[in-house]
């Protein structure tokens, strides 16, 4: 327990140090915002009394926190060519722990984003009932947990120079066929392949904050379902990379 923590601490610290970290999870989601909503402040979607500034703040929101959740990959992936990880399997630190660590640092730089977007959101004049707010926020944390276990599986499987394409490409794909930026409609195949991803239930969950409905069952399913398989391969491809080591 005590390697863990200490192990925690290292990581939370490190980081924190990386200024591309700073750039890529806070900054290119702030930025993104604000020429997208900023340019657009004061104005309302076509037929609704819904702002550019809100609707585009819980898009950003779903983007932003699924791209720094995937971060994870590219870490890992740089530890891996350096060598850490073979350091770190020749101590007493378990797997466990070492998941432990990987999940939590993901979920704190998620979670300091989505907070940054709301602070943007606030200085452009969003203005969404509390209530919501804490509806949208716990459903965007339950909507990352696929995306937690998969960034360690592009970290075990990706090459550190192929993780940005790798990740920005994954990202540009989940956030288009899931609606991030604009409404799907209700059938066609896009429609269809959304309603199989993760991406599609976490876009949901801020949707929330306009008015959406929360998950229902198929919701629920699909996101415990890629949480637990992507857990499982997460499991694997560290323990052949162990074995490799």
């Amino acid at each position: 327990m005590t390697g863990g923590a200490t192990y925690l601490r290292y990581e939370l610290r490190r980081t924190l140090r990386n200024r591309r970290f700073y750039i890529f999870s806070f900054g290119f989601p702030l930025v993104l915002y604000y020429l997208i909503a900023g340019t657009n402040r004061g104005t309302r979607l076509s037929g609704t009394d819904l702002s550019f500034a809100t609707y585009y703040m819980v898009s950003v929101s779903s983007f932003g926190t699924m791209t720094a959740m995937l971060s994870t990959g590219a870490r890992i992936s740089a530890e891996r060519a350096a060598g850490w990880n073979r350091q770190l399997r020749i101590s007493p630190l378990s797997p466990t722990a070492y998941f432990r660590t990987k999940v939590v640092t993901a979920y704190l730089v998620a979670i300091v984003s989505l907070l940054l977007l709301y602070v943007a959101g606030l200085t452009l004049g969003v203005s969404i009932p509390a209530g919501r707010w804490v509806r949208m926020t716990v459903l965007i944390a339950l909507g990352l947990m696929p995306f937690a276990a998969a960034g360690i599986v592009i970290g075990h499987l990706v090459p550190v120079d192929s993780t940005g394409p790798v990740m920005g490409g994954l990202t540009a794909v989940l956030a288009f066929i899931s609606g991030t930026w604009f409404p799907i409609g209700d059938h066609g195949v896009v429609h269809d392949i959304a309603q199989v991803l993760p991406s599609y239930y976490l876009v949901e969950a801020g949707r929330t904050a306009l008015g959406g409905n929360a998950w229902g069952t198929t919701g629920w399913v699909v996101v415990v379902v890629w949480t637990v398989v992507l857990a499982r391969v997460a499991r694997e491809v560290y323990r052949r990379d162990t074995a490799r080591g």
